[in-house]
């Protein structure tokens, strides 16, 4: 892989000549997780090897912060069950796109000027409803494949990715040769940057006006030539990109089908897999089936 910073007519090329539309059909609203087919899963399932389960989530994120301007909702309520007895329910409430809810992008949730996936156009789908295309109920029966991790910090020796220097695609390539792990289609790549570790001596990642760290636009060729189906990280996208684009990394949404999970907890993962000596792993995602959802919260579970 070329190893230097592409300019903004390569950025744009690899959005635009390197697309998947058309190749799971016109009408395909399923995107790169068609190449997780039952062999795939069964695969998965065969990398189990301690049984160790990693959750992936953060803590539903009720408390304001910094990079969490609305957050989450959670009301209680206690009743009476006669004869002395009881119940407590509750309601949850959740504007989880953003930098603080660990939550699945569906294929709807951007898009350029060239459109949505597939080339729909947004105008024609996007409804106050929901939209009518791409939405997460398509992913109904989970995104269940090998998992991949690829470990920043620990290939750099430092403890986290900087605003000086971003994580870029060849980068990635060289970690996953570090690991001894080849990636395979369908695959779910799990980019560690350090996102815990960074908070603690800087701003509240994703809370300056003037960046943050994450994956270099550059990233996007490294994506597509890996043909994997979910992309699941802790720090997302550089910025600012340095490109006149309105979506660099979260490009892989709308060219290439692949699922975006975004502020994933993996500093857990990556200290289990340190202790282990194994980066791959069996992954579940299972969102809810939203009709209409641009995404939805979730709670991935690595199971080593």
């Amino acid at each position: 892989m070329d190893r230097r910073i592409p300019t903004e007519q390569e950025i744009l090329s690899y959005i635009e000549k390197d697309r998947n539309w058309g190749r799971w059909g016109d009408d395909d609203q399923i995107g790169a997780v068609n190449m997780i087919t039952n062999e795939k899963r069964a695969n998965a399932a065969k990398l189990v090897k301690s049984g160790r389960a990693v959750s992936l989530s953060r803590e539903f994120p009720k408390t304001p912060a910094p990079n969490n301007p609305t957050p989450a909702q959670h009301f209680m309520n206690r009743g009476i069950r006669e004869p002395d007895g009881g119940s407590a329910t509750d309601f949850y409430g959740v504007a989880y796109h953003g930098q603080a809810n660990t939550h699945l992008d569906a294929l709807c949730h951007v898009w350029d000027s060239n459109g949505m996936w597939n080339g729909r156009n947004p105008d024609d789908v996007i409804t106050f409803q929901g939209s009518t295309w791409g939405s997460v109920e398509h992913w109904k029966e989970g995104i269940i494949t090998r998992g991949v991790l690829l470990d920043v910090p620990k290939y750099r020796g430092e403890q986290f990715a900087s605003m000086d220097k971003p994580i870029h695609g060849w980068e990635l390539e060289d970690i996953a040769k570090s690991q001894g792990v080849s990636l395979e289609s369908g695959d779910a790549i799990c980019v560690y940057g350090g996102r815990e570790k960074w908070s603690v001596s800087n701003p509240v990642w994703g809370s300056d006006p003037a960046g943050r760290p994450g994956l270099h636009a550059s990233c996007l060729k490294f994506l597509r030539e890996s043909d994997c189906c979910l992309l699941v990280w802790d720090m997302m996208d550089f910025m600012p990109s340095g490109y006149n684009i309105p979506w660099s990394v979260h490009a892989a949404i709308f060219a290439y089908g692949i699922g975006l999970l975004d502020n994933a907890l993996l500093e857990p993962l990556a200290d289990a897999c340190s202790e282990e000596q194994r980066y791959e792993f069996m992954l579940t995602v299972n969102p809810l089936r939203v009709v209409g959802g641009t995404g939805s919260p979730v709670n991935p579970i690595a199971i080593l």
